[in-house]
């Protein structure tokens, strides 16, 4: 396998190629995961904040499958969030519902002042099961 290989969804949203990114990078048996928001196909902001928070695990979760992982295989999670004072009560019900079983992976949790019209973004590092193990 090449030692950068990237990994798309199925059904990708336009922000990866409108900013030039990846949604994903195989390497070495792991899954880096660049920050995940709630977008639409069509890369606007979902502008519910419960719904932003779980199309943002929704499609954090089409490229966990796309690369032969999922949630559980997570070892590490960075969350992003524009005034969490006023937006973790909405936020962490979503999160709850979407975590899974124990063992958690680690979690960093950052408020921030921008993320491009969104107000949560989820970052990881997984697994990949059957790669190096």
């Amino acid at each position: 396998m090449a030692e950068r290989d990237a990994v798309f969804p199925p059904e990708p949203h336009a922000l990866y190629e409108a900013h030039r990114y990846s949604p994903a990078i195989r390497s070495n048996g792991f899954l880096f995961v660049s920050g995940q928001v709630g977008a639409r196909v069509d890369g606007s902001p979902e502008p519910d904040l419960a719904a932003q928070v779980q199309l943002a695990f929704d499609n954090l979760n089409a490229i966990l499958r796309a690369a032969g992982s999922s949630f559980d295989k997570v070892v590490d999670v960075t969350l992003f969030m524009i005034d969490p004072d006023t937006h973790f009560e909405t936020i962490f019900p979503v999160l709850g519902a979407n975590w899974g079983e124990k063992p958690y992976p680690n979690i960093t949790a950052v408020g921030v002042t921008w993320l491009s019209g969104f107000t949560f973004e989820i970052k990881v590092i997984a697994r990949i099961p059957g790669e190096n193990e």
